[in-house]
């Protein structure tokens, strides 16, 4: 299989370099730009669903993607022609059993409701009556996937190899491993199923937005309820209450920052086809294979950038944007900081008629990468987010400004964020932190005291050891909170 795909990919490779030097390949600049980057775009497409997934995450990044192939990229898709549904009964069986049929009362396989190169979707009415989607993986996909991936392997040492200027700057492993990630995700429906879970114990709390309920899951089959409506880039504005039609957007943009900020796992693709939306009914956001996680350190500090970009302080955000990073040694953190003080007004107060806040974010990408600041290939898959997010809820609700939505939730998220910090786990390692701090200080002096006796004193000079291990006021503060929290806690629940 290892020689058939290297040939497919050697052949489509050669196709490209063949259009770009065929005759009548000319004409203005900006064409020949665009008919490159359209088969650029067709390329991923043929090569299948690790090399969609790898140019989407590629559409992320403008730092050094032109923007004819971003926007093609942008428009990759994956879908193929329908496969007769007894090629996937082989799958049934093998996942649910011989009488797989049992679950079902019916299933529309003559039109199926999507097809894509990892699985097909289609409509089915379940033993109990219940309507929902099933969607079964295809046949052989796992070992084309896994070639797929041995062979980008190799080809990213050799690029890491030849171009590491290039990798301190964009890290094409990192970039990588999150491909391979969302691809993974995707290809065991049990990873899909819990993503789809998490996110719908989410949404709970908002009135205006659902994600469906898993019925039924293996790894290669994924049964869940059927969303309502359609397509948000289907509807007519017209068809909502004013009202509910602006409530829909600001849940959906309040869903996704509590995802980005709080609990730092989101949708990374919910672009219109994943947002479907009916009146009287709300959202409905679907397809949870592609999801990104943030760690606490990073998830603050994205806070901190875009709550300066809505405060318009260019400054803070640059410098909470560097936080995020890795300044390399050629890096020009003064001119990044005058490109973010540029940009940063024109966001501050636009509607997503006026400008795009997502697209804000992968701006600021290009300004850091030029700058010679290395970023974590998650951010890229936000801003890619926020922006296919936008997207959607510009169909529906244009005069919405994601900055004031931002505004009108950062009380409740600061507040469950401080919670978060008061809570046992947090309050427990500040104090075993404080005890580990105040035992290095005491060794420490024990150890001058004696030297200081027998006259034998020397005192190297380390600072990464001196702010280890110096107990500052900010820590005695934060360790005595901490310790008189646990105590607390602890004669609540004795009281109790």
């Amino acid at each position: 299989m290892a020689d058939g795909r290297v040939r497919l990919i050697a052949a489509t490779l050669a196709r490209l370099v063949a259009r770009r030097v065929a005759p009548g390949a000319g004409g203005d600049l900006a064409a020949r730009r665009r008919r490159r980057a359209r088969a650029v775009r067709e390329a991923f497409e043929q090569l299948g669903p690790l090399y969609i997934k790898l140019g989407q995450i590629l559409s992320t990044r403008p730092d050094f993607v032109n923007a004819e192939t971003i926007e093609e990229l942008g428009r990759l898709h994956d879908r193929v022609p329908a496969s007769p549904f007894r090629d996937f009964e082989p799958v049934l069986a093998a996942e649910l059993g011989r009488d797989w049929q049992r679950h079902f009362r019916h299933v529309d396989v003559e039109h199926p409701l999507g097809s894509a190169s990892l699985a097909q979707v289609y409509r089915v009415t379940l033993a109990d009556g219940r309507r929902a989607a099933l969607k079964v993986q295809r046949p052989g996909v796992r070992e084309v996937v896994a070639t797929d991936m041995a062979l980008l392997r190799r080809a990213a040492r050799l690029l890491v190899n030849t171009r590491p200027r290039f990798n301190a700057v964009v890290d094409v492993h990192a970039m990588l491993d999150l491909a391979f990630e969302a691809v993974n995700g995707e290809l065991d429906f049990t990873v899909e199923a819990r993503n789809m879970d998490r996110g719908r114990a989410q949404a709970a709390a908002f009135d205006h937005l659902t994600v469906p309920e898993v019925l039924l899951v293996t790894p290669r089959v994924l049964v869940q309820g059927l969303a309502a409506g359609r397509s948000i880039r289907e509807v007519a504005p017209g068809a909502f209450p004013a009202d509910e039609r602006l409530a829909i957007a600001h849940d959906l943009l309040a869903y996704m920052y509590r995802g980005y900020f709080v609990d730092r796992l989101f949708h990374a693709d919910p672009h219109p086809g994943n947002v479907f939306v009916a009146p009287g009914r709300g959202a409905f956001l679907i397809d949870w294979g592609m999801v990104c996680r943030l760690d606490r350190p990073m998830s603050l500090k994205l806070a901190l950038t875009l709550i300066n970009i809505v405060e318009n302080d260019g400054d803070g955000a640059a410098k909470a944007w560097v936080e995020m990073g890795k300044p390399t040694q050629w890096a020009d953190l003064s001119g990044f900081v005058g490109d973010v003080a540029a940009l940063v007004p024109k966001a501050a107060t636009a509607s997503l008629e006026e400008l795009n806040f997502g697209i804000t974010l992968t701006t600021v990408l290009g300004h850091s990468t030029k700058r010679g600041i290395r970023i974590s290939p998650v951010i890229p898959m936000l801003g890619k987010s926020f922006a296919n997010l936008e997207g959607s809820i510009r169909c529906l609700a244009p005069e919405v400004s994601a900055a004031e939505v931002l505004r009108a939730e950062l009380a409740d998220i600061v507040v469950d964020l401080s919670c978060e910090t008061l809570s046992e786990s947090y309050l427990a390692r500040g104090v075993v932190e404080l005890l580990l701090t105040a035992n290095g200080s005491y060794t420490q002096a024990r150890g001058i005291l004696r030297d200081l006796s027998n006259r034998d004193l020397q005192i190297p000079v380390d600072s990464r050891k001196v702010e280890a291990t110096t107990i500052t006021p900010a820590k005695v503060l934060y360790g005595a909170a901490a310790l008189g929290g646990v105590l607390l806690w602890r004669r609540a629940h004795r009281d109790d």
